[in-house]
């Protein structure tokens, strides 16, 4: 009896041992496992329209840019990774506004009308709009434009300047998909200049010399902002604008400008506009 008394009283004991045993490691897996989870960045959905050199453009296959560098760094300080996608310039709007995608940056400007649908993170880069035109010719101001044919790109703020100057939808005004096939226009003669934003226009006299092109300054067009694309009411608008204003004050931002740029950013510009 005694002996049966020990033997069961060994079994429980090794049996509570073994339960402690697979305890102590299931806590640890589970520790473990969670750390591993917490440390783990989420990948946030990021569309672009890569045809906005310096901006945004592809290179290779692979989507390059200010813009996409800054998107990365801002996102890192956040805490996420991101996942750049290109669509086009019409499809970014759509797949932010039905949240397929948890933001954009394509050199977007900042205005009261893409308020209403969309939330914006604080400005990153002051723009304004600028005039491309053959080396030879006379246009040398925006009043200049009057009776000439001028490409700009759909949805822009080039397009709006040409509306507020000629008058929406002037059938001298020539809208295309993209600042690369308005440029392709005015070089194959169906237009007489381009309008778009400055960083644009000239970049592409820059790199493409043989060309022959000219970039015609004008008062008249007003400064604009650009900001990163939210769609309304997103959780990440705070965020980044706490991690954007970070890179402000660390000297990431200035980095990745003069890197782009090969000049100093004027920030005090952008904080103003906040």
């Amino acid at each position: 009896m005694k002996k049966s008394l020990v033997k069961l009283w060994c079994l429980v004991l090794a049996a509570a041992m073994f339960m402690t045993a697979c305890g102590s490691a299931s806590e640890e897996t589970s520790g473990n496992g969670g750390q591993e989870a917490a440390e783990e960045k989420k990948t946030l959905r990021v569309v672009t329209n890569a045809a906005y050199a310096p901006m945004e453009y592809l290179d290779k296959g692979e989507v390059v840019g200010f813009d996409i560098d800054l998107i990365k760094a801002v996102a890192e300080e956040a805490g996420y990774e991101v996942n750049v996608e290109h669509l086009g310039w019409d499809p970014i709007f759509v797949e932010t506004e039905s949240k397929r995608a948890d933001l954009a940056i394509a050199a977007i400007t900042i205005n009261d009308d893409r308020k209403q649908t969309y939330d914006f993170s604080v400005p990153y880069f002051q723009s304004t709009n600028k005039i491309l035109v053959p080396e030879n010719s006379e246009i040398s101001s925006a009043e200049d434009l009057k009776g000439k044919k001028v490409a700009v790109q759909n949805g822009t703020t080039g397009q709006a300047a040409m509306d507020a100057l000629l008058g929406k939808n002037h059938a001298d005004i020539k809208k295309f998909e993209d600042n690369n096939l308005a440029i392709m226009e005015m070089e194959s003669g169906g237009a007489d200049a381009v309008v778009a934003d400055n960083v644009v226009v000239e970049e592409y006299a820059k790199n493409n010399p043989d060309k022959k092109q000219k970039v015609v300054e004008d008062g008249t067009f007003d400064s604009e902002f650009y900001g990163i694309l939210f769609p309304k009411g997103s959780e990440l608008t705070e965020e980044f604008n706490k991690a954007l204003n970070t890179l402000f004050d660390n000297g990431t931002y200035t980095e990745i400008y003069q890197k782009w740029f090969g000049i100093e950013p004027n920030i005090d510009i952008l904080k103003e506009q906040q």
